[in-house]
């Protein structure tokens, strides 16, 4: 335990209220929401630290989910994307609910199963300008937008370009009616 700012102490690690799992800086946590009809928040632990009072708190930083960010959800966003933000939080380590993983998009696409911890992040998001980072990102098939986990996706073995699935049962469905 090393010592930071008077009387705070920088702690190596946390346990979840009620459970054995632990959490250390540099790990992502589920945040539990004011409102209990919304999904828990994710948040990138920077630091754990125990307060004047004995109190265990977070400096975390946040995830926005699609919808959370400025322009919202679009169609190529899947339903487990993550934008890391520059917005950063003091928390009370209470309201830690669980562990998650954020994968890079690389790895998320590669899993064989994909639960309901895992999440992916392929864009760092300006909370003060919505601006991203990277601002583009490479597009795939004949719409030309960038690729989205949750569709499945073609490859045409003439043109070696990728077709999304709903545009194959239109044609598919065309051809037979």
């Amino acid at each position: 335990m090393a010592k930071t700012r008077q009387g705070k102490k920088d702690l190596d690690s946390y346990t979840i209220k009620g459970t054995n799992k632990v959490v250390k800086a540099g790990d992502c946590v589920l945040m539990r929401p004011l409102d209990s009809d919304k999904l828990p928040y994710v948040a990138k632990v920077e630091k754990i630290e125990l307060d004047l009072r004995n109190h265990v708190k977070v400096r975390v930083r946040w995830y926005y989910r699609p919808e959370e960010s400025i322009g919202g959800r679009r169609q190529f966003h899947g339903a487990k994307e993550l934008f890391l933000s520059d917005h950063y939080d003091l928390q009370s380590a209470h309201t830690i609910e669980g562990k998650c993983t954020v994968h890079t998009f690389k790895n998320y696409t590669k899993l064989d199963n994909v639960g309901p911890e895992d999440y992916f992040c392929r864009f760092e998001y300006k909370a003060s300008t919505g601006a991203f980072t990277p601002d583009r990102v490479a597009v795939y098939c004949k719409c030309e937008m960038p690729y989205n986990p949750d569709d499945l996706m073609i490859q045409c073995e003439a043109c070696k370009d990728c077709v999304e699935s709903f545009f194959i049962s239109y044609i598919f469905l065309e051809v037979i009616t």
